[in-house]
């Protein structure tokens, strides 16, 4: 029985690139994390020591930058695209190429009920995210965001659950339903997207289905969130979320002669539930 390389592949990650764009005294900010990575036909490396077809992961990193000058950072997605093209190549023996990219978003400092045109905070909350994976010749794009922080402070109930002798539940009619949310979609048809355009719509549609849908579990949630999507965006072809259940509890101020009406609570980091889903066309 013969030993050989299996699949493999190699990068550089998490490569800090920040744009700032100064063609205007008005400058514009991008800030990304971008990851790159090549597979192909690198055994050599690993059986030989074999360089010859190895473009280096120092060589990756500086492309990543060179291309925010280069190409721009119009969207996180054609930057990707761009670079992951850019590549492959560059590298004979590469089949593909993966490149991930999280960007960091920045607000305008208001001065005098203006926004600043060159002094920036670092805007909180999620991330959005995108990740091209390039195979012979062919892009396939994958967006999102995570750590959405979202919370309904009624509007959800979790009852009629199966029990065991080990069920400590209690079921509840009126819940506080939390959870940080990370959503990836898929898109289908990308020859004519305005990736900013769209990633704005997605996000306001997950947000407006979060806060107008009754749940009766973190489960319908997602499902009604990742309709929305796809029944509004023809090229998205499916959306995954991954939505830690973020608890909280009642505290209990009876010892200190107090009523608590559902509006003190203990909020629980671990642990958590878990919920994955996907939502997809069924053709």
């Amino acid at each position: 029985m013969g030993i050989v390389v299996g699949p493999n592949q190699y990068g550089k990650a998490e490569n800090r690139v920040v744009r700032i764009v100064r063609d205007t005294a008005r400058h514009e900010i991008s800030d990304l994390n971008v990851s790159t990575s090549l597979h192909g036909d690198f055994a050599a490396a690993h059986t030989d020591g074999d360089q010859s077809q190895v473009l280096p992961t120092d060589t990756q990193k500086n492309t990543a930058f060179a291309f925010a000058k280069k190409v721009g950072i119009a969207s996180p997605e054609d930057y990707a695209l761009a670079l992951a093209r850019r590549l492959v190549d560059a590298t004979p023996a590469a089949t593909g190429a993966i490149v991930k990219v999280d960007e960091y978003a920045w607000d305008r400092i208001v001065v005098d009920g203006t926004g600043h045109d060159h002094s920036f905070v670092r805007r909180g909350g999620e991330v959005r995210t995108t990740e091209i994976t390039l195979e012979e010749g062919a892009a396939t794009v994958v967006s999102g965001l995570k750590d959405l922080t979202v919370l309904r402070s009624t509007g959800s109930e979790f009852k009629g659950f199966l029990k065991d002798e080990f069920t400590t539940l209690l079921e509840a009619d009126d819940r506080i339903l939390a959870t940080a949310l990370t959503a990836r979609w898929r898109y289908a048809d990308r020859d004519w997207i305005e990736w900013n355009a769209a990633y704005d719509s997605v996000r306001a549609l997950l947000l407006a289905t979060f806060a107008t849908t009754y749940s009766r579990a973190l489960q319908e949630t997602l499902y009604a969130m990742g309709r929305a999507v796809l029944e509004t965006h023809a090229e998205i072809a499916e959306i995954s979320f991954v939505a830690p259940n973020k608890h909280h509890f009642l505290v209990d101020l009876a010892p200190f002669g107090l009523e608590n009406p559902g509006e003190v609570f203990i909020a629980a980091d671990r642990p958590y539930g878990l919920i994955e889903a996907t939502v997809t066309r069924d053709d």
